[in-house]
């Protein structure tokens, strides 16, 4: 067994300059692996020009999820687009729905998140003079949002949208006017169903672990996104297998893509995330059940403007 001055001096050298660089070597060296069998991914769906269904060209490198392939299918199969993004809620970066557009087509974006690891990240690696990514720390409001993407050079027509912010999204693509995405990414909370058009109603400082303990209030129904959609002029065209986001096609570049309505579309989600009051996590399964844990909280049905339940919405009431 080692020493005690063994691991003291273990904790020392791990602690040390020499140690992060390797660690930091590491992560870019693994990063390095996951871009050229992205590239392969890439290469090879290219030969599948008529998927079924957006699972059936999905591929994770950096994405959270399938969205990197499905993201790749609709640049290659859409009409003529900028390539350039915008992508809200991104964490420290290291896994976005855009980073691939990034380091694989070299696209330009602005990276948007209310902490700061995202902006270490892109300014403390190669990404910060490789590309040309723009990484802004912010809170996003629907009073802010214009600017932020205006102040940074962001207006007009663009690639793609990207919004996953866990709770107001709904109300922040409502309020994007400056610039004209083509592709719109939204995350949906699949616990509200494949019919419902609700959404969380609109709260400048809202965060969802704030909003209830158990973590499952936030966002906005499928059914919520696809309405704004059509009001705006763009197709639903699928979720992501996993049941997090969905995908909308601005109409004029769609060519032949579907036209889907959310029920058509709509993709469960499997996530066991729920918490506890005391934080741990519940994993508890049952739709209903966890539906009845937020069912008295309010939500905004979209199609009329009333302000009703999560139970009425979802549960007919049921508690």
């Amino acid at each position: 067994m080692p020493s005690a001055l063994a691991y003291r001096s273990l904790r020392r050298v791990a602690s040390a300059p020499v140690a992060r660089q390797i660690v930091q070597r590491l992560r870019a060296q693994h990063d390095e692996l996951l871009l050229a069998i992205g590239k392969l991914e890439s290469h090879v769906l290219a030969s599948n020009t008529k998927p079924d269904k957006l699972e059936d060209i999905e591929f994770k490198v950096f994405s959270q999820f399938g969205e990197d392939g499905i993201l790749q299918y609709l640049i290659r199969t859409i009409g003529i687009h900028p390539d350039s993004f915008v992508e809200i809620g991104t964490g420290d970066y290291r896994e976005s729905n855009t980073r691939f557009l990034v380091q694989n087509n070299n696209w330009r974006g602005l990276v948007i998140d209310g902490g700061e690891s995202h902006v270490k990240f892109v300014l403390g690696t190669g990404m910060s003079w490789r590309h040309d990514v723009e990484p802004v720390s912010a809170f996003v409001t629907t009073d802010n949002i214009n600017a932020l993407m205006k102040d940074n050079g962001f207006e007009g027509q663009v690639g793609v949208l990207s919004i996953d912010v866990d709770g107001n999204d709904y109300w922040l693509w409502k309020a994007v006017a400056v610039v004209d995405p083509a592709i719109v990414v939204m995350e949906y909370n699949a616990l509200f169903g494949p019919t419902a058009a609700i959404t969380v109603p609109y709260d400048p400082s809202f965060v969802n672990s704030e909003a209830h303990y158990s973590q499952l209030y936030f966002g906005a129904s499928l059914g919520a996104f696809v309405h704004q959609a059509n009001e705006r002029g763009y197709r639903f065209i699928g979720c992501s297998s996993n049941g997090a986001n969905a995908f909308f096609v601005r109409d004029d570049v769609a060519n032949d893509l579907p036209s889907l309505t959310s029920a058509e579309g709509y993709r469960a989600s499997r996530f066991l995330t729920s918490r506890n009051p005391d934080g741990t996590m519940s994993r508890m399964r049952s739709v209903e059940d966890r539906l009845r844990l937020i069912g008295d909280l309010p939500v905004v049905d979209v199609t009329t403007g009333a302000t009703t339940t999560v139970a009425a919405a979802c549960l007919g009431g049921a508690r």
